[in-house]
């Protein structure tokens, strides 16, 4: 079964950046869509950004947009989004997620199959 792992979350002042990766380590990421995800206390999961198994399509939350960048490296399996201008809402457990079918992105969190244990960002002074 894929598994996959979140890593470079941590604690970083407002208007700081952070990258955190999404790794698989027995199966190969790139037949499918990979979408980051996150969970602050006391809400809803929601969709952050996605991108489709080439890389040449993605989506982002309109709360992200301009500040967050998704990409991905097929060559080292690997799944990155880029965060600058953090805020404090931006708090939350980052997840990432892959699913199919790999050409479409989506935002859904029920629409993806596989799901990282998450890695914690927090924003704060």
């Amino acid at each position: 079964q894929l598994q996959l792992v979140e890593s470079g979350g941590g604690l970083v002042q407002p208007g700081g950046s952070l990258r955190l990766s999404c790794a698989a380590s027995e199966f190969t990421l790139n037949y499918y869509r990979i979408g980051w995800f996150r969970q602050a206390p006391g809400k809803e999961r929601e969709g952050v950004s996605c991108i489709n198994s080439s890389g040449g399509s993605t989506n982002y939350a309109d709360s992200v947009k301009g500040r967050f960048t998704i990409s991905r490296d097929n060559a080292k399996n690997t799944v990155y989004l880029q965060m600058n201008s953090l805020k404090p809402d931006d708090t939350a457990i980052y997840y990432c997620a892959a699913s199919f079918p790999a050409t479409i992105t989506s935002l859904i969190p029920y629409e993806y199959d596989y799901w990282g244990q998450g890695t914690q960002v927090t924003v704060s002074s």
